[in-house]
């Protein structure tokens, strides 16, 4: 599957919406809080504040995937599923590291398919969390890379 990456637009906040909403769908154990038209707002002021990177199919105007970044923090990590496997989450990871030397993020306990993309990419596990510190209520990892020292 071909494709590039791009800052998302404010044109695209619709079709990030909806990724946003199938991946929660997608997981039983994920409670479903926000609405569609939450989520649109949501990637709509993602991008407005610039964190958002996209994937887009090189054929046609399809949103493959996406990750939100702030600094060093990754808020958002999603490929569509007919996306996966494809090399799109590895292509976005990789463009964040290119950008910082230091990255962390947040993933659910639950998301074991998560943990495995981000130790592959070379983050490691620094802390758990009970839940508490997400609006879900669902214990969580933080995950940390480093850009390894020059020698």
């Amino acid at each position: 599957m071909s494709f590039f990456l791009r800052p998302a637009r404010s044109t695209d906040a619709g079709k990030i919406g909806a990724i946003l909403t199938e991946a929660v769908t997608a997981q039983p154990w994920k409670p479903r809080l926000h609405t569609g038209a939450e989520d649109i707002a949501h990637a709509a002021t993602m991008i407005d504040r610039g964190w958002v990177t996209v994937a887009e199919h090189l054929q046609k105007p399809l949103i493959l995937g996406l990750l939100a970044r702030e600094d060093d923090f990754i808020h958002a990590v999603f490929i569509s599923p007919q996306a996966r496997g494809e090399g799109v989450g590895r292509a976005l990871m990789e463009d964040a590291k290119a950008h910082a030397d230091t990255l962390r993020l947040w993933t659910f306990e639950a998301n074991s398919g998560a943990q495995r993309f981000y130790q592959r990419e070379g983050f490691a596990e620094v802390s758990r969390g009970d839940g508490s510190g997400n609006e879900e209520g669902l214990p969580d990892i933080q995950f940390l890379w480093q850009r390894k020292a020059k020698t």
